[in-house]
């Protein structure tokens, strides 16, 4: 029973950061360059030279180094005369992978330069066997790190204890 406690105790001081308001917690298995190509592939391009944006509609699918985002419509945001990306706006619910780790939620916006990922709506983050849920998350991309907030919940997969007996 003593070492049933002294497990419980444990888990509470592993998960008891989470179950707070907000909680960083550790995102993809190495940090991501955002000068890395990006890769787009859909069902359908829309491009507005006016506003100097592409809309992607119908299965689209976004690259970028070992990170993978999939989403119904992704709105591609250019700056202004270099043709580079600025930002992605993720939207209809919204996959992000990055090595082991998924995220889902009802939108994304991803901002390359500033190497941020902002998730909203629902946010399930699963790691392994462990689940996170929140109503959003902020990824950094620099740091490899995530910041859930909006009441923060957990599910920790405890599997069999140490010694094998259960």
């Amino acid at each position: 029973m003593k070492r049933f406690a002294v497990l419980i105790a444990a888990a509470l001081a592993v998960a008891g950061p989470v179950f707070a308001q907000g909680a960083q917690v550790a995102f993809g298995d190495m940090q991501q360059s955002t000068d890395a190509p990006v890769e787009v592939s859909a069902d359908e391009l829309r491009v507005n030279q006016s506003d100097g944006t592409a809309v992607y509609t119908g299965n689209v699918v976004i690259g970028q180094g070992d990170m993978r985002l999939s989403a119904p419509r992704v709105t591609v945001v250019y700056v202004e005369g270099q043709g580079r990306i600025e930002r992605l706006e993720a939207r209809g619910g919204v996959t992000l992978v990055s090595g082991e780790e998924a995220a889902e939620a009802e939108e994304a916006d991803y901002d390359i330069n500033g190497g941020s990922i902002v998730m909203r709506g629902d946010v399930l983050l699963t790691q392994g066997g462990n689940a996170l849920m929140a109503e959003s998350m902020t990824v950094d991309l620099n740091a490899g790190t995530a910041q859930m907030s909006g009441r923060v919940r957990t599910v920790i997969d405890q599997g069999s204890n140490a010694d094998g007996a259960n």
